[in-house]
């Protein structure tokens, strides 16, 4: 079993750490350091307390980041980090008058007491590491969807958000639009009559990522090292650093973990299969028209039914489409009286063959940010939109789609346990295998 390691046995040791021999696999070779004690919690914030936030990842989705929390009242970014310094003077000027620090290794980050809250929109491989080390350092986190890289990841970052009492908000921000929490209430309500299957698709178009050789050293200003983290040791290649990685298995999840886990959030939630996993999985697809080094999908279908008879389809595309004349992003709900089609953040429905109640309400991307600051503040994790818990089920759907298609079969899954039973193949792909020191352990 893997002991839970010291964010601060890693800083004592990190100029160790980079002249360690390695492995032929591309493993450290070092001792995990010792467990440390659990950090005390804090309890609510004055209103006018300011909280102090930390943005881990600040290139794409992480620039979001910086400006929705720079733009909640009584909130400053003191910090921002990237292995890439290079981003560092365009991220700087978007945190507001009083420029923040500048790290390029999260460990110094977490190891801050004068950090409050970490927001993390790192490539999918270092989610759940960095909110559980976040957890123990005893700091709340803001994480990108898929909060997980696999399912194992999931469920441990659950156990850390619990164990060390901290407020984790997961970044499908569709949970917090107005117009979809009506339409969840309606179907709650049974307006379509008993709800027995829901369609769940994105269309985001995408260009083939080419191919390039690898480079015998990573750009100048890039820590290389950090960036791969748990992730197999590789040489550096454009196609497999800043966005492309979300193309390969060794940091991504392919547009179904990427996008697809947004529509993914809404039909669990208009299910009500909010923390509940399927038992049966199909998934196929392919990488079709692109000539590239790509790895994962660029269309992909997955079938789930529930242990009620409940189904769930789920598809993703990438090249031409039609947006089947309900949007680029879409979630149709099946009832015994009708339908209830849900396009972004509108939705409207059809009852016994008539137009039946509809609507619309935006603003999900501030409301989930404002949402997780009022819930930092307040302690009330009750009362966070998009809790991790309900992130980890959400993101088991693409997890299980993936392992789908990647064996080529159907998979029969044991909710509870969170196992293929009797497939060793299928739970192989359950976790990974870790880059010490970079080890998501068996003990939160």
């Amino acid at each position: 079993m893997t002991s839970r390691i010291d964010r601060r046995g890693f800083l004592k040791q990190s100029a160790a750490f980079s002249t360690l021999a390695m492995s032929s696999s591309g493993a450290i070779v070092s001792a995990e350091a010792e467990t440390a004690p659990r950090p005390a919690t804090r309890g609510a914030y004055k209103a006018s307390e300011q909280v102090r936030v930390a943005v881990i990842g600040i290139r794409g989705q992480g620039t979001q980041h910086i400006r929705w929390h720079a733009a909640v009242k009584n909130v400053r970014v003191v910090t921002i980090c990237d292995v890439d310094e290079t981003l560092f003077a365009d991220r700087i000027k978007l945190a507001g008058q009083k420029p923040p620090k500048t790290e390029t290794d999260l460990r110094c980050v977490l190891d801050d007491k004068d950090i409050d809250v970490v927001s993390i929109a790192t490539p999918n491989h270092w989610h759940a590491l960095a909110t559980i080390w976040a957890c123990q350092a005893g700091k709340d986190v803001y994480v990108e969807k898929p909060g997980s890289h696999n399912i194992r990841e999931g469920r441990k970052m659950v156990e850390a958000a619990h164990k060390y009492d901290r407020i984790v908000q997961h970044g499908t921000q569709m949970r917090a639009s107005a117009g979809l929490r009506e339409a969840f209430k309606l179907l709650c309500e049974k307006v379509i009559g008993d709800v027995y299957m829901a369609r769940a698709y994105i269309y985001r178009r995408r260009r083939s990522i080419g191919v390039y050789p690898d480079e015998p050293s990573p750009p100048n200003g890039v820590h290389y090292d950090l960036w791969l983290g748990p992730a197999p040791v590789r040489p550096f290649n454009k196609n497999r650093f800043h966005y492309e990685w979300h193309w390969y298995w060794d940091y991504g999840n392919g547009e179904m973990g990427n996008n697809g886990v947004h529509v993914a959030d809404v039909a669990i939630q208009g299910l009500d299969k909010p923390q509940t996993h399927p038992v049966r999985i199909h998934s196929l697809g392919g990488r079709f028209a692109f000539d590239d080094q790509g790895q994962t999908p660029n269309t992909q279908m997955a079938n789930f039914q529930y242990a009620d008879g409940t189904i769930l389809a789920l598809e993703i595309r990438n090249l031409d489409s039609n947006d089947e004349g309900i949007g680029s992003a879409a979630v149709v709900f099946y009832g015994s009286r009708g339908y209830l089609i849900t396009s972004g953040q509108s939705f409207r429905t059809v009852i016994d063959g008539k137009p039946g109640p509809q609507g619309s309400g935006g603003g999900a991307h501030p409301e989930l940010i404002n949402n997780f600051h009022q819930v930092v503040r307040n302690r009330k994790a009750s009362e966070l939109l998009a809790p991790i818990d309900s992130g980890h089920y959400a993101a088991t759907l693409c997890h299980l789609a993936n392992i789908s298609y990647r064996l080529g079969r159907s998979l029969e899954f044991d909710p509870k346990a969170e196992t293929f039973p009797n497939d060793p193949q299928a739970n192989a792909l359950l976790t990974r295998e870790y880059r010490r020191p970079f080890v998501v352990p068996d003990v939160v």
